[in-house]
């Protein structure tokens, strides 16, 4: 098996919020899952997400798992055991698969967890949950993008022609699993790594494109992109995808858990973050899994951790 291929099965393995759960139960008695309900569409294909709501004491709070890892997504990670602790708590939650690598790069992908969130708050009456009540999770490339989203959610715009981007996409928690946080100093200060360096088996996600400004065709919208190869640029949008770049004061309250032994996604990437967000004082913590590495066995106990850091910050007022 080469580096490449066994470094992708492991980023696959732990795309979903939680490890399999440790006992099997019969979906149709704990909840209802509503598949391939469409958020957006990019390019003529559909973007998709799957609703899971628990048939009995649901506390109007909503969860969003991204459905990543190594930036692929794919329906067929989506499995309602890996979100059985949320279910029995409550919660509803969202399997959010967004556009996957190698077609869309990171800052594609990050346009589509935006418009998961602005469609699930716009449609907060429909799966009767509380829009001030958001939460999001995800593990390494989910994780990234559930700090993105933490970190760099933003207001509807008023005057959008769709009602779904009126709504904001910010989100009011996060808890997640070995996220990248700054791919600009990835590990020790000044390692770059934007498909590169520790992350050269992942050069597609950083492939960024732009409008090729050579090109005149009749419809400005409809010019070829091109890659982006000037450095400056790169390192440009590489700042701008980092999450550690976007804390601010009023970011949501955000939980990393993370191995310290992790080759892959150096725990450095959470202490940079964690530290962040302790200077302009966000509620935040992290907790380190000794000797583990980039997953480990038994993650189905740190889905309880998860899901007190939810219970704690997404309460109802």
């Amino acid at each position: 098996m080469t580096i490449h291929f066994r470094k992708r099965c492991i980023l696959l393995c732990l795309t979903v919020v939680a490890a399999v759960a440790s006992r099997t139960f019969a979906a149709d008695e704990t909840f209802t899952r509503s598949e391939d309900v469409v958020y957006g569409r990019k390019f003529g294909t559909a973007l998709t997400l799957d609703v899971f709501t628990p048939k009995e004491n649901a506390n109007g709070a909503a969860i969003v798992s991204v459905v990543s890892g190594g930036w692929v997504s794919d329906h067929g990670f989506v499995n309602g055991a890996n979100y059985s602790e949320f279910l029995r708590r409550g919660y509803t939650v969202f399997a959010v698969v967004h556009g996957s690598q190698p077609k869309y790069s990171i800052p594609e992908v990050l346009e589509d967890m935006h418009r998961s969130v602005r469609f699930i708050r716009s449609r907060a009456a429909q799966y009767k949950i509380d829009p001030d009540r958001i939460g999001i999770t995800g593990g390494s490339a989910g994780g990234h993008l559930s700090l993105m989203q933490g970190t760099a959610g933003t207001n509807g715009q008023p005057d959008a022609p769709d009602q779904v981007d009126r709504v904001s996409s910010r989100v009011q928690a996060v808890a997640c699993f070995f996220p990248p946080t700054d791919f600009l100093n990835y590990g020790r200060p000044g390692e770059i790594a934007l498909g590169n360096g520790v992350l050269v088996n992942f050069r597609a996600p950083f492939d960024f494109k732009e409008p090729d400004a050579k090109d005149k065709p009749f419809d400005e919208k409809r010019r070829a992109l091109v890659m982006i190869t000037d450095e400056n640029k790169r390192l440009e949008i590489g700042k701008a995808i980092s999450p550690v770049y976007h804390v601010s004061s009023d970011d949501p309250p955000s939980l990393i858990i993370h191995g310290d032994a992790d080759t892959l996604v150096p725990i450095q990437q959470a202490e940079i973050i964690i530290a962040r967000f302790k200077a302009v004082n966000v509620p935040c913590e992290l907790v380190v899994k000794p000797g583990a590495g980039h997953g480990w066995a038994g993650m189905e106990k740190d889905v309880l951790t998860i899901a007190d850091w939810f219970d704690k910050h997404l309460a109802k007022k």
